[in-house]
């Protein structure tokens, strides 16, 4: 097929260049469609993509509350004891106390979300303590900067012995430090790697978040997808390894605090009951992250982190405004949202790809590329994949959660999307999802009147069950921004995001300073040191070498494909418009497979061409009764759709990026999804212990307790053992090199583990890593030989 000379940009739109296609394909060396080389001249082809990835982990110390910081902090704050002498002047009603009170159960021992952990200060030696110190100064890059106005916040005495107060995110970087401090005689290697991870490990908002040691490329045998996860899988042992030491190190054991690291895209539930019973203010104050580690200056970014809360909490709550306009809210009567919202504890994974090549042809200002190409190639780009996009969740990563019928409240169980989609898909959505859940007496949906009392009364009675979610995060957390007809987000012209945040400020939905939200978000290079995407929308994955592998794989073919669809002169600008109407129509689909809704509603004139081509390939599509001027999609019949254009559209690519066996995958995952989607398999793993079959058998509030003792024991142990077999992998291949190829790799390992073979220490520690027996002596040698692992994959590689 022959290129047509035609313009990438929309016509009228400001700050674009001239953009003729042939020659785009000339500066962007890309080799002639009939050539059997223009697979792999492609942007994000197998040799050109590197990819890494950032990983947000949910915390609970378990322990009793006279043991735990958390559970300290609120009695000893003045609010709780403001608040005694209220309820006992009788200034205030005494259910706020009793809450409370129940949720500081005194004997009882619990999993408290989000705690703080209280360390000996003697325990530290005095490596850890210099790392300490230095993280204590309010600017990292100046050694005689004063400390954080906040540095005595981190310092507590009990019994009359100096402690240090820190978030589980800074003990995983001291536990570190302090490793690396215990042995003088340690290889150059080790010191000087073990130094440089200490970087990545940071926080989010609220939990511990870690990013890639190096970021991966394909080889000719393997696709990114494996690599990344395997890599992930490595970081993710290694923050076993990391709590595990400080456990004893720290004297956690002893102190009554038992620290657990796990995947869990939602806050646990005694988490959110405690937001729904203090004031905004201080829930900042007890979760919002301290930024200890990853910033030079730390108490900015603290106040930072204080900002998107406060942002976020005034958008859930502004979203009020906007049911009633949408008419969903069609009363005086609903439940308002929280002054403090919880979503900032959601937590995802996000990945992020980049291309070689368009890093190369920005970093030469004669190539002819420029971020200004960049940017509407970007933009178009996202568009494109994101029509692909409702084929993850639930597919490859989950989030499951359960609606009792009194949670159905629309200004509840819609979460942000009010912001997300407009006013006439977030009607149809909603009326949707009122008719797949269990809210209906006599064939009519109802939802809850309002006080929960009554709104029990009434699910008892009519046995209203409410709804199951494969993938609430991506509801209950604002994961993108919709534009606005002034100012579209990916209309490809440079600024337009900052434009966008600065009209979403002045309604109150968002803040100027805050990052762009977005499901797949640019990555400049003039930002980012490379070019490529990030990809925002993973939760869960149950199985991360194969979940988080094959998605990887898909998406970067989708993005290879988008590509194509470019270069060929398929997709302009213009055969996608940037309207919200346009924008809101292709991602509510999206949400709808969050959500697994049957059936979503296009219009028939949608001036989306590119949707248009897909409509037309899907079958069984019919003319809508209720909405005249709609046309009526059955979302499963969508989905393999879009799978039929990936294999036929993209045929070469399939086959140049051995892509059969991930499409296959796919097909059966959407065939069967609770036998091989990553819904159906967390779901079961959740109800194992149950004689039950579908989380609709259980009541909201146990199937997601149950939920949450899976992540924290059952699946957060096959994560660690899946690590565990990967490592014997490397391992086995370090062990070949270093024999073969790399003397001071051999002398390395022989100066950690002395005698002993290195195959025969992995098998060894194998059980007691998954038990938490390792002893001090084989945690820091465990520690050691991934440093020194992640050592030989950054020597010397331009990539790393």
């Amino acid at each position: 097929m022959a290129a047509k000379p035609s313009l990438l940009e929309n016509e009228g739109t400001t700050d674009t260049i001239p953009m003729n296609l042939s020659h785009l394909l000339k500066i962007m060396e890309i080799k002639p469609l009939s050539s059997d080389h223009y697979p792999a001249s492609l942007p994000f082809s197998p040799r050109d993509v590197t990819a890494g990835v950032e990983n947000e982990f949910q915390t609970v110390v378990q322990g009793k509350k006279q043991n735990i910081d958390l559970a300290m902090a609120i009695e000893m704050s003045s609010y709780y004891k403001n608040l005694i002498r209220r309820t006992a002047s009788g200034d205030t009603s005494g259910k706020m106390m009793a809450t409370l009170e129940k949720l500081l159960p005194a004997q009882q021992e619990k999993n408290w979300a989000g705690s703080w952990v209280r360390i000996p200060r003697k325990a530290l030696n005095t490596y850890a303590h210099h790392i300490f110190n230095t993280d204590l100064k309010s600017d990292k890059t100046d050694p005689a900067s004063a400390p954080r106005s906040d540095a005595d916040t981190f310092l507590c005495e009990r019994d009359g012995e100096a402690f240090i107060r820190i978030p589980v995110s800074y003990l995983l970087k001291l536990s570190l430090a302090d490793a690396m401090g215990e042995d003088r005689a340690r290889h150059p290697f080790i010191r000087i790697t073990g130094e440089k991870m200490m970087a990545h490990f940071l926080n989010d908002n609220t939990s511990p978040e870690t990013f890639s040691f190096y970021p991966v490329q394909a080889s000719s045998s393997r696709g990114s997808g494996t690599r990344t996860a395997q890599e992930t899988l490595i970081r993710f042992l290694f923050t076993q390894l990391l709590v595990q030491y400080a456990q004893e190190k720290f004297c956690l054991t002893a102190l009554g605090q038992t620290v657990q690291v796990f995947f869990s895209a939602s806050p646990p539930l005694w988490q959110k009951e405690l937001n729904d019973a203090i004031p905004d203010t201080f829930y900042r104050h007890l979760f919002m992250s301290p930024c200890l580690s990853g910033w030079s200056r730390g108490e900015e970014k603290h106040t930072y982190m204080k900002l998107c809360h406060k942002v976020l909490s005034r958008s859930r709550i502004n979203s009020l405004a906007k049911l009633k306009e949408a008419g969903i809210i069609t009363t005086n009567l609903g439940i308002l949202p929280n002054s403090s919202n919880i979503s900032l504890a959601n937590n995802g994974t996000h990945i992020s790809m980049g291309s070689r090549k368009l890093g190369r042809l920005l970093k030469d200002p004669n190539s002819g590329f420029t971020p200004h190409h960049e940017k509407q190639l970007g933009d178009l780009v996202i568009k494109i994949v994101e029509h692909f996009l409702p084929l993850f969740p639930g597919t490859y990563s989950a989030a499951p959660y359960r609606l009792n019928f009194e949670d159905f409240h629309p200004e509840q169980a819609l979460g942000f999307l009010p912001h997300e989609m407009d006013y006439t898909h977030l009607r149809m959505m909603w009326r949707r999802w009122k008719k797949k859940a269990n809210i209906s007496i006599l064939g009519s949906p109802i939802t809850p009147f309002g006080p929960v009392w009554l709104d029990r009364l009434i699910s008892r009675a009519f046995n209203l069950q409410g709804d199951f979610i494969p993938d609430y995060r991506l509801i209950d957390y604002f994961v993108s921004l919709m534009s606005t007809h002034e100012n579209p987000v990916l209309d490809g012209t440079m600024g337009n995001g900052d434009r966008l945040k600065m009209d979403l400020s002045q309604m109150g939905v968002f803040d100027t300073r805050m990052p762009l939200y977005q499901l797949i978000r640019i990555r400049s290079f003039s930002d980012m040191g490379f070019s490529g995407f990030e990809h925002r929308y993973h939760s869960i994955f149950e199985n991360i070498l194969t979940d988080m592998g094959g998605a990887l794989d898909l998406q970067n073919l989708i993005t290879t494909l988008a590509y194509h669809y470019i270069f060929s002169g398929e997709v302009t600008h213009a055969t996608i418009p940037d309207t919200p109407h346009v924008e809101s129509e292709r991602r509510q689909i999206f949400f709808g497979s969050a959500v697994n809704l049957p059936t979503f509603y296009v219009k028939t004139t949608t001036s989306n061409l590119f949707l248009k081509k897909i409509m037309a390939q899907v079958p069984k599509t019919r003319a809508s009764r209720r909405y005249p001027g709609y046309t009526r999609v059955r979302r499963q019949a969508y989905l393999k759709t879009l799978v039929d254009m990936i294999q036929t559209d993209g045929r070469e690519l399939v086959a140049q990026q051995r892509m059969k066996g991930v499409l296959s995958d796919l097909r059966a995952r959407l065939h069967a999804p609770d036998l091989f989607a990553a819904s159906g398999r967390l779901v079961s793993g959740i109800l194992s212990d149950t004689r039950k079959s579908s989380p609709m058998q259980l009541k909201g509030e146990i199937f997601n307790h149950k939920a949450e003792t899976y992540y924290i024991d059952k699946l957060r142990k096959k994560h660690m053992d899946q690590g565990v077999a990967i490592l014997q992998e490397v391992f086995t291949r370090m062990d070949l090199w270093a024999d073969s190829r790399d003397p001071e790799c051999r002398e390395a390992i022989s100066d950690i583990l002395g005698e002993t073979d290195l195959l025969t220490f992995i098998r060894s520690v194998r059980v007691p890593f998954l038990e938490g027996t390792l002893s001090q002596k084989q945690l820091k040698q465990f520690i050691y030989l991934i440093i020194l692992y992640v050592d030989r994959e950054t020597r010397n590689k331009p990539t790393a």
